[in-house]
């Protein structure tokens, strides 16, 4: 089991292989710590709630349970923890459980301390209280008596302005009694002063050596050890995690006392109990360590969790396996451009680079690994591309690094702007806003605590506005109730500088009107490119200085834009959403029925409806087809915070970032944009059909889908090739059975008496198809293309249709398992041009088309240069290579029904008294006779069994033609020409030859087995006459 930060719970079965997530419906994605029953390992434990303090970490909603391996799971409580940093499970009793819950992060009070269930999580109880303010962030026991108990009291806050990682509560204690009664250890620990995150471990191969790395101001930490159960400690040496926050945990050696790991940028590890600490090796792994597993059968195997991912080690950190199959990246913020054939996506993650990456491939394996390329390095935040040049990406990392990427040469150019002599230090966001004008691609604007201007790609900068923040003394803000002097635990460290803009935008229906949002709650508007500026500073049912997360300025309207407002640092969680039709003067609220639950981090309105609008918020992905009124929730998204939302104009896709489950798109939302609740109470509904590219996809592996690659082999899957059609059903469409089930049930709701149906009318139950709805397309003339089964059942449906007609191979009533090298039967290619689809209802083997049929057009993204008369002539060639195949095909598969018939005739010759020993030489001759027609159709596999080279047979030259040119769009080939001629005029004796040994021949032998009274065989309907 791994447990991402805020990308949920994921579950191997084959260690490590492929990764399922587990934890996908639940409160909360955010994970803090998993732990697995010893004594059962189908119970499986999950605190929610990431168990550090860094800047963008999220909270929880308490604890979790499993008793099914993660099938299912259970919020067992402690839903105000918000952060749990360990769960431990008494070796002794599964039923006893110890929860170190960290408490609110932003805020005083929720469950907060060391919290005890000895009912397998039904009720808890607060075994160690500090107070509001402090948690506990780890617990051990002592292995030989889990009664003992060591807990690490743990006082913080963070708020947008600072970190404040300890305080005068912070230090560890000790139970003896199971957490009935505990006592503060002192002894060698350092006194009389703030202590910040403490990580313990006991060594199991020597209970009595407890450890403790100690965060403390004045440089008063450090790595304690005590070989007496915590009774006295020793300062073995001044090492601590180089920012405790967000890491400071330690794990001992199973069986070497000594040796301990020290979880930071590096893995560092002692030898000799902490006295003194060396690297681990971590040569091609990513740094910023956080969790470990030593395998305790091989303490050289270790499992080490970091900002990177998943990696194992089989030699203790000299080479390391990255696991690059855990879909958990952390985007802050997205864009596209405009690229052909498919548009790019880009993006900036948290400490694995700003990336950008293809929408979707033309190969049939999807969206690789190395279809991805890094941009800019260090943390990645946001990317802007050139809407007109795809080779030219703005990335930026944090504190405002910004270059100017070439996607052709791979170089970068550091732009960001600098302050002028003698002018002071700008103050850069971690995640400075950039955009480029939507009226001028080479315009940027890019914003510290002032708005700069480009008009050159970054060449040359200038500041359009003053500092538009507050200007506050953040050192003068109280945190706990209190002012914190220079000298305090962590102080300001990991946290952005206080008074800078976060949220910028341009109209794009007015150029120069722009809108700047700040940290300290603040909306700023110029509609002269910066030459006059309007603050906003107050906001209706919004608390003072709230975080200014989103401004979205409409696309359809100068006047109006959005904002979307974040407090969660202040331990508010609400959803604030408004929208101003005066730029800015005024404000309504939008948030309507979004849940009380859930910051917003972002908005977008559709460029085409006004009413249609997007909601990113900490928990998923909203629209709203009313304009804020009301909102409907994306439920096939995994629980996942949304950062950033951009709507693709081409394509009508929504782009998200997801900090956690990497970039996701909702390909074609166009539907939204017209869709009325009236037009669900339709009986049925045919929507509009997207333009569709004509392409034939590649396998640059070899074969679809991962190839030779292994199961491991990570791909996300392309939207379905072809025309995508898209319905609507208001109901099931149901069976006459399904329709009395349903009846019945409903008369017995009402408390009537059934009517048992007449044996007749269950006999016609028994006898009916399954009701099904069909898709038919047809070309310009009517002609009938494709039939398409498409699901029955009530709700939104996409069927895609692959440009292909029928195939013309045998039909087969079941699906057989096909390997990696068996593909699908498909039929040509259709022409690109224009068709319409038409949605129909199959009941009774009746068909009824409802509703309009739809245009579709299908276009070639690569066409080899045909000309439409050369496209003409190539789908007559293939149609016809398609009707050779057809009866080519059916030939073998009559021939080998007929063998089959054969031997069923041989065997029952020999079981007729009557029958003249003749028949055999009969049956023989006429089964040499369709071995010979069996060469001539598939190939003599004597030749080739002995080691010879066999003609070429007529499978082989049809099957060969349809194989290749039906896999292209390039014009037949006169090899390809020169096999359909040569098949075509071979089969044609064959085939006579074949109609007469069936159709003629064997039915003879048939016959006069009948005239015998031979046993039934396969293929005759027996004669009788009563006697």
């Amino acid at each position: 089991y791994v447990a991402a930060a805020s990308g949920g719970v994921w579950k191997t079965t084959n260690t490590g292989i492929t990764w399922a997530p587990i934890f996908e419906g639940q409160g909360s994605f955010s994970i803090g710590c998993v732990a697995v029953d010893p004594k059962n390992p189908l119970v499986v434990w999950v605190g929610s709630g990431e168990n550090n303090s860094q800047r963008s970490v999220a909270y929880g909603d308490g604890v979790y349970k499993s008793t099914d391996g993660g099938k299912s799971w259970e919020n067992v409580g402690l839903k105000k923890s918000e952060h749990i940093g360990k769960i431990v499970i008494d070796p002794r009793d599964s039923n006893v459980v110890y929860v170190a819950a960290q408490g609110p992060l932003w805020a005083p009070g929720g469950d907060r301390g060391l919290y005890k269930t000895t009912d397998g999580g039904k009720t808890w109880k607060q075994v160690l209280a500090i107070s509001e303010n402090t948690g506990v962030t780890d617990v051990v026991l002592d292995p030989r008596n889990p009664d003992v108990v060591y807990a690490a009291a743990y006082q913080r806050r963070r708020h947008v302005w600072t970190l404040i990682d300890g305080g005068p509560e912070g230090g560890i204690h000790k139970s003896m009694d199971g957490g009935a009664t505990w006592k503060r250890l002192t002894g060698g620990l350092p006194r009389n002063v703030d202590i910040g995150r403490i990580g313990l471990a006991v060594a199991p191969s020597k209970p009595d050596t407890v450890y403790a790395i100690v965060e403390a101001a004045n440089k008063a930490g450090g790595f304690f050890r005590s070989t007496d159960s915590g009774g006295s400690w020793e300062k073995r040496s001044p090492t601590v995690a180089s920012s405790p926050q967000y890491y400071q945990e330690i794990f001992v050696d199973p069986e070497n006392a000594d040796r301990v790991y020290s979880m930071d940028v590096f893995i560092r590890v002692t030898e000799d109990g902490g006295a003194s600490f060396h690297p681990l090796g971590e040569k091609d792994k990513h740094v910023d360590n956080h969790a470990l597993w030593i395998d305790p059968a091989d303490r050289d195997h270790l499992l080490a969790g970091c900002d990177g991912g998943l990696y194992q080690t089989w030699d203790r950190g000299q080479t390391w396996e990255f696991k690059s199959n855990l879909p958990i990246a952390q985007f802050y913020r997205v864009s596209v451009n405009n690229a052909q054939p498919f548009y790019e996506v880009f993006g900036g993650t948290q400490d694995n680079f700003s990336l950008g990456g293809p929408s979707r491939t033309i190969n049939t394996h999807g969206i690789r690994n190395s279809d991805w390329f890094v941009t800019q390095g260090g943390d990645g935040f946001q990317s802007q591309a050139d809407p007109e040049d795809p080779d030219t990406v703005y990335a930026e990392a944090q504190y405002g690094a910004l270059v100017r990427y070439n996607r052709k040469t791979g170089e970068q150019l550091n732009i960001q702007p600098q302050p002028g002599r003698g002018e002071p230090a700008l103050r850069w966001n971690w995640d400075s806003p950039l955009i480029i004008s939507p009226h001028s691609h080479t315009r940027l604007y890019f914003a510290a605590n002032k708005l700069f201007q480009s008009d050159d790609r970054g060449a040359s900068w200038r500041a359009v506005s003053p500092d538009l923040t507050r200007q506050i003394d953040r050192h003068k803000l109280k945190v706990m109730g209190r002012v914190w002097g220079p000298d305090t635990v962590a102080y300001d460290t990991s946290t952005s500088l206080y008074g800078n803009i976060v949220a910028l935008s341009e109209s794009p229906k007015k150029q120069g009107l722009l809108y700047v949002g700040t940290d300290d709650g603040l909306v700023q508007v110029t509609d002269d490119d910066g030459g006059h500026w309007r603050k906003i500073e107050t906001f209706p049912g919004i608390p003072d200085s709230t975080y200014v997360s989103d401004l979205e300025p409409s696309p359809t309207d100068a006047d109006t834009v959005y904002a979307a407002f974040n407090n969660m640092k202040m331990g508010d969680f609400k959803p604030y959403l408004l929208k101003s039709t005066d730029r800015g003067k005024t404000w309504t609220s939008i948030a309507g029925d979004l849940p009380e639950r859930g910051s917003v981090w972002t908005v977008a309105q559709d460029w085409v409806n006004p009413n249609l609008l997007f909601a990113g918020t900490e928990f998923g992905l909203y629209f709203s087809t009313e304009g804020g009124r009301k909102w409907i929730k994306v439920d096939s998204l995994p629980v996942t915070a949304v950062r950033d939302i951009v709507l693709h104009r081409r394509a009508n896709d929504v782009v998200i970032a997801t900090f956690g489950r990497g970039f996701w798109i909702l390909d074609d939302y166009s539907l939204l944009r017209t869709i009325k609740p009236e037009a669900l109470q339709q009986e049925t509904g045919l929507f509009p059909v997207p333009q569709a590219a004509m392409y034939i996809e590649s396998s640059p592996l070899g074969l679809p889908g991962k190839s030779f690659q292994g199961a491991g082999y990570y791909t996300a899957t392309n939207p379905p090739f072809g025309a995508i059609v898209t319905y609507y059903l208001k109901d099931d469409l149901k069976s006459r059975k399904k329709q009395r089930q349903e009846a019945e049930q409903k008369t017995l709701k009402e408390g009537g008496t059934l009517t048992f149906p007449s044996f007749e009318e269950l006999r016609t139950e028994e006898r009916e198809p399954e009701p099904s709805t069909l898709l038919i397309v047809k070309d310009e003339e009517g002609n009938v293309v494709r039939r398409l089964t498409a699901p029955a059942k009530a709700g939104f449906h996409r069927v895609a249709w692959d440009l292909r007609f029928p195939a013309s191979t045998p039909i087969q009533l079941q699906r057989r398992e096909r390997d990696e090298f068996d593909t699908t039967p498909e039929g040509p290619l259709a022409a690109p041009g224009k068709y319409t689809v038409t949605l129909a209802k199959q009941v009774d083997d009746v068909v009824t088309p409802v509703g309009q049929p739809q245009p579709l057009e299908a276009r070639p993204l690569f066409m080899s240069g045909l000309t439409a008369q050369d496209q003409a002539a190539q789908l007559v060639f293939q149609r016809k290579t398609a009707s050779l195949q057809r009866a080519v095909m059916g030939a073998v598969q009559a021939l080998d029904e007929a063998q089959n018939r054969l031997k069923f005739i041989q065997k029952a010759i020999l079981e007729t008294p009557k029958a003249d020993l003749k028949l055999v030489q009969q049956a023989r001759a006429l089964d040499l006779r369709l071995q010979d027609i069996e060469v001539k159709l598939e190939g003599d596999p004597v030749i080739g069994a002995h080691g010879g080279a066999p003609p070429p047979a007529i499978v082989d030259r049809v099957q060969g033609v349809v194989q290749s040119h039906w896999s292209t769009t390039a014009q037949a080939t006169k090899t390809y020409e020169e096999d359909y001629n040569i098949a075509a005029t071979e089969f044609a004796p064959v085939l006579a030859d074949l109609r007469q040994a069936i159709g003629v021949d064997l039915k003879s032998l048939e016959d006069q087995l009948e005239s015998l009274g031979a046993p039934w065989t396969p293929g005759r309907l027996p004669t009788w006459k009563p006697e």
